[in-house]
């Protein structure tokens, strides 16, 4: 997500910077190309209208021009309109209500609503350790009902039982009365989606707000649709009111101007983002994060959260001191590769580094692919215990073993093996310098000697 307008951006901003002085014609031209990028992601005309004009006075004044950096301070500046825009930071949902709280879910057939449905019920279950009853009110879509049922189960939580015939607003009072008699601290109503807005969807929508009286009125927009998902939020929010947005489909690759426009529609705070199809896979939105994003600086804070969600403290403690006595193992290598494939895309962790987006052609001819890392972990299933404890028996008629038995080829082994042999060798140079030799030496230190860059400097990886 973002990536086309995280790229032009970088790029604009890049040039400003190299200039060092800088006038108003500069700024003006500059705020010239931020303004298309931003039309040419999708991001609403009146949107782009109210944030150019305030970057322009907040970056045209004296103090900024005749600074140190004027390009810095015009990065920040832009970087804290962005922030407003997307903001305000309202991550999660708002609980703050007498149990049963109601949840309405809203949107459009095909926006991921009754997926998002399931993963919220599943979030509330696993992290907010809440009760929680979901509840079709789709009588429309043909198996709908079925699917909630089914995701209710995958998530481990309750779902109101079908009863065929029933109408929408029937099946909402028959829910309320379930979640109350029942003790359940959430109640997560999916109403029937569209294809497209019309008065019949408004009006079942409106009815059932009437009866349920939700404390989370929560529109879901697929991060695809572009300038359609601002005509969708308009027509929601005007009809029943929105309290929050969920993004859905924000891990691909669309442009983005859905997401930077759904703040100044509505007024109503993106709560969720969507970044998978797995059932945990929703996140809180982060408006900080995602400006330093767009603008290539990263979200390291992200990074290190989905790390620490992910690998725990005490298989960490394991591995440093298997690291320290150098008996780290392809079994070892093994759980580092689960982690990072449980973390999420490769596509997705490198573009939470900063600077990443200026290395997105060598990134592209690297082929970072996901099932990269299926495959090694396919390679040292196929292995027996003691080859993975001791990779330097895997001699070529165990090599062609293992590769018939993953489904892979003899040069993909190797290929294994000497990134293993790699990491076990720059391990040994860790231990051997210590911490006080790493911290004088930085990285360089941990390569042969020769791998040096032309201008003379070592190479950092």
């Amino acid at each position: 997500m973002f990536d086309a307008l995280s790229g032009k951006l970088t790029g604009i901003f890049d040039r400003l910077k190299r200039r060092g002085a800088l006038s108003e014609a500069d700024v003006s031209e500059a705020l010239r190309e931020v303004r298309i990028a931003l039309l040419e992601a999708d991001v609403a005309l009146p949107v782009v209208k109210d944030f150019i004009a305030k970057v322009r006075e907040g970056a045209v004044g004296e103090a900024v021009l005749k600074s140190v950096t004027p390009g810095q301070q015009v990065v920040k500046i832009v970087h804290d309109a962005l922030v407003e825009m997307l903001g305000p930071a309202a991550p999660g949902l708002n609980l703050a209500a007498s149990p049963p709280v109601i949840v309405l879910m809203l949107g459009l057939q095909g926006s991921g609503k009754t997926t998002t449905a399931g993963k919220i019920a599943l979030r509330l279950k696993d992290r907010d350790r809440k009760r929680v009853l979901l509840a079709s009110l789709d009588t429309q879509r043909p198996a709908a009902m079925e699917q909630l049922a089914t995701l209710a189960d995958r998530a481990g939580v309750i779902s109101l039982p079908i009863v065929p015939g029933q109408r929408p607003v029937e099946i909402a009072r028959r829910a309320l009365d379930e979640a109350r008699r029942g003790g359940f601290d959430v109640l997560v109503l999916d109403t029937a989606g569209r294809l497209a807005i019309d008065e019949t969807l408004m009006a079942e929508v409106a009815e059932v707000a009437s009866v349920a009286r939700p404390h989370e009125k929560l529109l879901v927009v697929d991060a695809m649709t572009g300038q359609d998902a601002v005509t969708v939020a308009r027509a929601f929010h005007e009809k029943v009111g929105v309290t929050g947005i969920v993004m859905t489909r924000m891990d691909g690759d669309a442009r983005g101007g859905a997401a930077l426009s759904m703040r100044a529609i509505t007024g109503a705070p993106i709560r969720l983002v969507g970044v998978g199809e797995k059932l945990d896979a929703l996140e809180d939105f982060h408006p900080d994060r995602v400006a330093g994003r767009i603008l290539g600086m990263g979200d390291v804070v992200s990074l290190v959260e989905k790390a620490a969600a992910t690998i725990e403290a005490e298989d960490a403690e394991k591995l440093a001191a298997k690291i320290q006595k150098g008996s780290f193992d392809l079994e070892d290598f093994r759980k580092q590769l689960g982690q990072i494939s449980r973390m999420g895309s490769l596509q997705g962790l490198l573009g939470m580094l900063p600077g990443v987006g200026k290395i997105k052609a060598q990134m592209a001819e690297a082929k970072l692919d996901d099932k990269v890392i299926k495959r090694q972990i396919a390679i040292i299933d196929s292995m027996t215990k003691a080859e993975r404890r001791r990779p330097d028996i895997i001699k070529a008629s165990r090599k062609k073993r293992i590769a018939a038995g993953s489904g892979t080829r003899v040069e993909d082994v190797n290929r294994l093996l000497k990134q293993f042999d790699d990491m076990t060798t720059m391990m040994k140079r860790v231990q051997k310098m210590g911490q006080k030799g790493l911290l004088r030496q930085g990285l360089s230190g941990l390569l042969p000697g020769g791998m040096n860059f032309p201008g003379g400097g070592r190479r950092p990886f």
